[in-house]
């Protein structure tokens, strides 16, 4: 599947940009798949380790680790780069999830 394929696969996707080596992106690991198992069959999440997907994450502009974008209907809805709670990444996927 391509990157275009995958944020296309539901009306809602979470992607993930992370490197293994990165603290903040450990951190948020376990948030994120909480998230992913809450909502199943209704958000689509992906995740990309920068270090095997440079160019692909030079082509979306991901310019640090993690970055999190939210992704409606195909279009660029949210894009946050970080550690954050998990109910706020949560609050943000569902605004758009809607």
């Amino acid at each position: 599947m391509t990157y275009d394929e995958a944020i296309k696969s539901s009306s809602t996707v979470l992607v993930e940009f992370f490197a293994s080596w990165c603290p903040h992106c450990r951190h948020m690991m376990p948030i994120v798949e909480q998230i992913k198992e809450l909502l199943a069959g209704t958000v689509d999440v992906y995740q990309f380790d920068i270090d095997e997907n440079r160019e692909l994450a030079d082509s979306v502009q991901v310019q640090s680790i993690p970055t999190f974008i939210v992704y409606k209907d195909g279009k660029e809805a949210w894009r946050q780069t970080g550690e954050m709670p998990a109910d706020v990444l949560l609050a943000k996927i569902r605004q758009y999830a809607s």
